[in-house]
């Protein structure tokens, strides 16, 4: 296509914005109403992805060794485990450190466990085990109670169980929701195109007639609807970061003693601004070429 050609259908495109201005105006409201739906639901769900992260590696499972175990043997099995696929990591705690954790979830009652010092600790040695995938853990867990010196391996088969569902969910509730909006953003942009459309409906057959292309004819009305999307792309970022960043702060004073964070909305504003633009240019072509098909059957 020669430049002046190109040239002609994009400001035919902007044009076309501009001159119909109510149609565009409604096209402009409805599709970034959908978007700063689409755009809150997209950073509740990387929100959820990203705490279930978060939960997903302090979960694992704690491999208990067994007292006669020695130093070089214990400092050997921590090797192995860490050398297991699906291991993120292998910390050793001490007799002490357990007998100091358990003093820190009896608070006022510690002292009942004062007998409990020195040799006299109960608590066994262990490695407590992250993982990399949560799916595996069953596996994880036959290859490490498979080493002689461990004694048990305790999991929280429940807590794991509801983490792999949760992601599962959020994903499948995603992609739903993501189909829903394109469908509803692609039926405003096609019918307002069609009311452009319809009113020059003389001029296409005419154009048509005349040896002009499809191609050449449906530009024009593309550039509209991909106009249309971007514009309401960028409105839809201005008005959606500061309703997270006050949203996400008023959350976080909520959770002030909960060690869980929200991401910020600058972690997620380039992914979010490259879906935006990648949303709003597909729907309006697609949009736009499918209100274009009746009339150029001539």
């Amino acid at each position: 296509m020669r430049y002046s050609s190109f040239s002609y259908l994009i400001g035919e495109g902007f044009r076309n914005v501009f001159k119909n201005k109510k149609s565009t105006i409604a096209s402009l409201i409805i599709m970034c109403a959908t978007m700063f739906l689409f755009g809150i639901f997209f950073m509740v769900g990387a929100n959820v992805n990203h705490i279930t992260k978060t939960v997903e590696d302090q979960q694992g499972m704690v491999a208990f060794i067994k007292d006669t175990a020695t130093e070089e043997k214990i400092k050997e099995l921590g090797n192995n485990i860490r050398n297991l696929d699906y291991v993120n990591q292998a910390t050793f705690r001490t007799k002490e450190d357990g007998l100091n954790q358990m003093k820190s979830w009896m608070k006022d009652r510690k002292g009942l466990l004062a007998t409990y010092e020195g040799e006299s600790n109960p608590f066994p040695a262990s490695y407590v085990i992250t993982l990399t995938d949560l799916t595996k853990a069953d596996e994880v867990q036959k290859q490490i109670e498979a080493f002689d010196i461990v004694s048990e391996v305790q999991t929280r088969p429940e807590t794991i169980q509801a983490l792999i569902n949760i992601a599962k969910g959020i994903k499948m509730i995603s992609i739903v929701i993501l189909v829903i909006l394109i469908l509803i953003s692609v039926f405003i942009i096609t019918n307002t195109i069609k009311l452009t459309v319809h009113a020059r409906r003389k001029e296409i057959s005419i154009m048509k007639y005349v040896g002009a292309t499809n191609g050449f004819i449906r530009w024009p009305f593309m550039v509209e609807g991909m106009i249309i999307g971007i514009i309401s792309a960028l409105i839809s970022m201005v008005v959606l970061g500061p309703t997270y960043n006050v949203a996400a702060e008023k959350i976080m004073e909520a959770m002030l003693d909960s060690s869980t964070t929200l991401l910020t909305f600058n972690q997620m504003f380039t992914v979010l601004l490259l879906v935006y633009l990648a949303l709003g240019i597909g729907v309006g072509a697609i949009g736009s070429a499918i209100s274009m098909r009746k009339y150029l059957e001539v």
